[in-house]
């Protein structure tokens, strides 16, 4: 079989230009080249092809049949290659792409957003998809190529495949209503904790996960397990129990009926992290919100 001619952007141009003027001195002119310099490239083209394009006689120039039919194929071309290059110019310049992104529904819902706004009003045409899930399956989203980073919690990218970057370590508040008597007492402990109805949070919630480390052996007085924190508010505000959850979750939970307090538990805590494969680089659309998400941890609320 024989070898497919790699052929040059500016051969084809050369052709287009000689297909047009019909005149080797013109269609120099036009490609910014003397003739000499010009009537070599149509030669190269013509021996890489390995066929005349063109009929020469001392008084005009005219396509062989070859030619007429090489002529559109050399416009597509063209056009093609412009094509691509725009698109990745594009792309380069941040004028349009796609960034995917995983996070836990806590930094989904509460601080990502106003990170998303600012990162769209620099860059309007890049597309930003959103995966809220939990821990784990923001990590099998990057794992799999389905997310480009993911911000996920603590332990759940040890794999040898990903690379971690510690975002920040979140700590947990208690939540209860307003008229409870642990929202006035003087000093919390898992003791005065422990007694009451409590609202669990799914097992696979990276919530329950660090809570389950925290207070083992301890067992909460647990009357409700749920997956959702607007549930958990729900319940808590309705008078069926009192919860934990992290600093990072507390929008959920401003409400005048509900007050928040600071848990004094050093070993209650969650820490998150910025999550990508190991190998490859991100694109620039994806780099520059990855840089973005790093540069505003400061504004991130943990009190």
């Amino acid at each position: 079989m024989k070898k497919t001619p790699d052929l040059s952007t500016r051969q084809l141009r050369a052709f287009l230009a000689l297909a047009e003027h019909r005149n080797f001195t013109r269609a120099a002119q036009t490609s910014h080249l003397s003739q000499p310099a010009f009537s070599a490239l149509i030669r190269t083209l013509e021996d890489a092809i390995g066929t005349r394009l063109f009929d020469r006689d001392t008084r005009s120039v005219q396509l062989t049949p070859e030619g007429r039919l090489f002529e559109g194929s050399a416009r597509r071309l063209l056009d093609d290659m412009g094509s691509a290059m725009g698109d990745l110019a594009d792309h380069v310049e941040r004028r349009k792409g796609r960034v995917r992104i995983a996070a836990l529904p806590s930094l989904a819902a509460g601080w990502l957003p106003a990170v998303f706004a600012e990162f769209m009003q620099a860059w309007p045409g890049i597309r930003i998809d959103l995966d809220d899930a939990l821990s784990d399956a923001c990590v099998a989203l990057v794992r799999s190529g389905q997310a480009d980073f993911a911000l996920a919690a603590s332990g759940a990218a040890a794999d040898s495949d990903l690379r971690a970057r510690e975002l920040c370590t979140d700590r947990f508040h208690l939540v209860c209503r307003a008229d409870h008597p642990l929202a006035h007492e003087a000093r919390l402990t898992v003791k005065k904790i422990a007694p009451w109805p409590f609202i669990q949070m799914a097992r696979n919630s990276s919530v329950r996960q660090a809570l389950d480390v925290a207070l083992h052996p301890l067992r909460l007085n647990a009357v409700f397990e749920v997956e959702h924190l607007a549930t958990v508010m729900g319940l808590v505000e309705a008078g069926l129990g009192i919860s934990v959850v992290p600093a990072l979750t507390l929008f959920h939970f401003r409400r005048e009926t509900l007050v928040t307090r600071p848990l004094p538990l050093p070993a209650l805590t969650r820490t998150l992290y910025l999550v990508q494969r190991r190998e490859g680089s991100l694109s620039v659309a994806a780099q520059t919100l990855h840089d973005l998400v790093v540069a505003r941890l400061g504004s991130l609320q943990l009190d």
